[in-house]
């Protein structure tokens, strides 16, 4: 194994020395995540400026066997890009830049390093919508929101980031560029390889340019919050929904505990509506105000709703918006372990029951709060570590619950990815022969094992 400093030797010549970076020259944004788990300052940051330098890099530490970290805008939840002090980290943010609007098909190509808000901005300003939409949108990177295959609120109308990527530029860990840009929705020769990098967080090749699918603009929106009996009604109320006014652009489910800290937390905190119904759920529809009533009613008719807002104005419904968001509050006023968990529709309201019992049964008194896109069965949970005895026992509180999604045919991970916090959980999830052939998959791709190690797999 070559010696770090000729790796680096060999890196600035070919990069660049401004694109090589070590010691106090790296910003501590790249010791850790917005977890701020681990943090550790890699033993270089490499700045690259186009795909060919990302090559060169590669190609380099490959022969080396020098280890890499692939990193994005940081803002990830699972330490999927968090180095050790022994790592070179490969920062994608110069990488930056719109190349395409392609109104016929519909389609945008970008570089990996650009913003997921610059995104939406130029797409919006060409006419259309690029639907992914995160809180951390003006940081975060269109890169790593595909190689975590990112989630967010409106995944109930137009899925994953798996389902907006048509094609991509791939770097792999020996250097050699996979050029997979494609803008056809039906592209039907051989194995569809763009799904291997999405969802891998790096460990299996480097994204640096992709190409996106669009949607037209929607209409006016419509925001509602509707308070439910339980939640069987929740499902019902959906399927409704989608049967007679069209699928929903977002459907967020709050359970009792999670309202009523909401609310709590609003610069007014006064309830919208009384805060003892045991479901609140908030969804956005560019269905008519006529047929959202009509379809409301029938739902008051039936049971599935015991009272509604519809709001009036932009100003009402960034209000009731405000409740739903009080998660960007959590890390100022809780001590929180979060968990970002996916099961099936139908038994969510179970586990959620079930997952408390076991909690208030092991840690009598803890305060624990309930929220998701039930639509497409994604739930959180939050723990508060405050309520709990100190030091807090994170390692029980995880196994207890993610022992229990196992129990529901569920998955460890809904849309933050696995990285470093959730690898010990992996097989509650994912069956060892399944385990075993990602192992295959990883050696084939990476047979040194220098991309991203001890993320996912360990």
């Amino acid at each position: 194994m070559t010696n770090l400093q000729q790796t680096l030797d060999q890196l600035r010549e070919a990069l660049g020395e401004a694109q090589v970076l070590t010691g106090d020259a790296i910003n501590a944004r790249h010791y850790s995540d917005w977890t701020g788990h681990a943090p550790a300052c890699p033993a270089a940051l490499l700045l690259p400026r186009n795909t060919d330098e990302v090559s060169a890099a590669l190609r380099i530490c490959n022969a080396a066997q020098q280890s890499v970290v692939p990193q994005g805008g940081m803002t990830g939840l699972a330490g999927g890009a968090i180095p050790r002090t022994s790592d070179v980290a490969l920062s994608l943010e110069r990488l930056r830049g719109i190349e395409e609007i392609d109104a016929a098909s519909a389609t945008i190509s970008v570089l990996a390093g650009t913003t997921l808000q610059d995104i939406q901005q130029a797409v919006h300003d060409a006419g259309f919508l690029f639907p992914l939409d995160l809180g951390a949108r003006g940081s975060c990177q269109i890169g790593g929101n595909i190689a975590t295959n990112a989630g967010g609120n409106a995944v109930i109308r137009y899925g994953m980031t798996r389902e907006l990527v048509l094609g991509l530029e791939v770097v792999l860990a020996d250097g050699r560029v996979l050029n997979l840009m494609n803008k056809m929705i039906k592209n039907n020769c051989g194995y569809d390889l763009k799904q291997c990098f999405i969802g891998s967080e790096g460990t299996l090749g480097v994204i640096t340019r992709a190409v996106l699918k669009l949607a037209p603009q929607p209409g006016e929106t419509t925001t509602l919050l509707c308070a439910l009996p339980d939640y069987a009604s929740a499902v019902s109320l959906l399927r409704r929904l989608q049967r007679d006014a069209g699928t929903p652009q977002a459907y967020e489910l709050m359970w009792q505990d999670f309202f009523r800290t909401g609310v709590s937390w609003l610069e007014n905190p006064v309830s919208p509506m009384p805060d003892h119904h045991p479901l609140y759920v908030l969804l956005e529809s560019v269905a008519s105000r006529e047929v959202l009533e009509q379809t409301l009613e029938a739902a008051l008719e039936a049971g599935e709703v015991v009272d509604a807002i519809m709001a009036s104005s932009h100003t009402q419904a960034r209000a009731l918006w405000k409740i739903r968001e009080a998660t960007g509050e959590f890390p100022v006023r809780l001590a929180p372990l979060n968990f970002d968990i996916s099961l099936p529709i139908g038994q969510i309201g179970d586990f959620a029951q079930m997952c408390r019992q076991r909690l208030e049964q092991q840690w009598p008194g803890n305060h624990s709060v309930y929220f998701g896109h039930i639509g497409d069965s994604n739930l959180h949970l939050t723990v508060d570590c405050n309520s709990l005895p100190q030091p807090a026992p994170i390692l029980e509180i995880e196994d207890l619950v993610y022992t229990a999604v196992g129990e529901m045919g569920g998955a460890v991970s809904a849309e933050h990815g696995i990285g470093l916090l959730k690898r010990e959980f992996l097989h509650h999830s994912v069956s060892p022969e399944a385990l075993a052939t990602m192992r295959q998959l990883k050696d084939c791709l990476d047979p040194h094992g220098i991309l991203n190690p001890g993320k996912i797999l360990g």
